[in-house]
């Protein structure tokens, strides 16, 4: 390494290295820079490994081209520009390239400031509100050829199929044992007017005939009972000697209830009279199912 040393009373800052004074280390620093050296280069060809010094026997030249790494932004840079001469706002340029309005401000506060076009109060407003309706439809729109592609996926059931559907479907929603309920019986709550329908397919196609069938309506006493009442014997096609009295729930003007309106018809739960045994079964079932699932994980 180069041992560069002070000497006092010199002009020039008083360095030198073992006979070479400082004039000569800059002579031969500049002359590299010049062929196209990098500070690297001139670092190890002269032995001067201290930056302070390095920086000052280079001071004043300029780096030669291939050293310089180009900027990622440089092209954002450009097109920046050219958004700006073209009228555009720090907003709308923003909106097109995606960065922030402090890096735009930086590369265009050289360029004129667009002309501002004044538009009538609320039209921006009205545009947004336009936006958002067509993004809406379009969203709605996209939901619905999905709904429909997936249902035409179904296609017709096997009775095996209904029957593991409604097996699911029990454990999920029905009533089960419990250590303080010991006694099985088959009961289903539920609000979906579709479920209901599919469960009762899946009752008839394990056997349960419609005089074991009891229904009973649960809802607020501020609904439209009688509409209600009306709705589900509709439903599930029978008449009213299959249904239990209407348990009404207390209204709490407290609670911020959501099913509310005309189409609010409260719940329905379904019995199956002697249903110990259908009980055994289902429980049979699903127990059949986790096992298959189990076996088919293990594989």
């Amino acid at each position: 390494m180069t041992e560069i040393r002070r000497r006092p009373g010199d002009g020039t800052g008083g360095l030198r290295t073992g006979a070479a004074t400082f004039e000569d280390l800059r002579e031969q620093a500049v002359t590299l820079r010049r062929e196209g050296l990098s500070r690297r280069q001139i670092r190890d060809r002269l032995s001067v490994h201290n930056n302070d010094i390095l920086n000052r026997l280079l001071d004043g030249e300029p780096a030669p081209e291939w050293t310089k790494r180009p900027n990622a932004k440089d092209d954002l840079r450009d097109r920046a520009r050219e958004l700006r001469l073209q009228g555009m706002t720090y907003d709308q340029i923003q909106l097109e390239l995606g960065c922030s309005k402090s890096s735009i401000s930086l590369w265009v506060r050289d360029l004129p400031k667009p002309e501002r076009t004044f538009r009538p109060a609320g039209t921006d407003m009205a545009r947004a509100q336009q936006g958002r309706k067509e993004a809406h439809e379009r969203r709605k729109a996209d939901y619905e050829v999905t709904r429909q592609t997936a249902q035409q996926e179904i296609g017709t059931l096997t009775d095996r199929e209904l029957l593991l559907i409604g097996v699911a479907l029990y454990w999920a929603e029905g009533g089960k044992t419990k250590p303080h309920q010991p006694y099985p019986q088959i009961t289903f709550v539920n609000s979906d007017a579709n479920m209901i329908r599919t469960f009762l397919a899946w009752l008839r196609l394990a056997g349960v005939t419609d005089d074991r069938l009891r229904f009973g309506l649960q809802i607020h006493e501020t609904a439209d009972v009688a509409a209600a009442e009306r709705h589900w014997a509709q439903v599930v096609g029978l008449d009213g000697s299959h249904f239990y009295k209407t348990t009404l729930k207390r209204h709490n003007p407290r609670t911020n209830r959501k099913n509310v309106g005309e189409a609010y018809y409260g719940c329905l739960a379904v019995r199956v009279l002697q249903g110990a045994d259908l009980y055994r079964r289902i429980e049979g079932w699903w127990c059949g199912i986790v096992g298959a699932v189990d076996s088919t994980n293990k594989a």
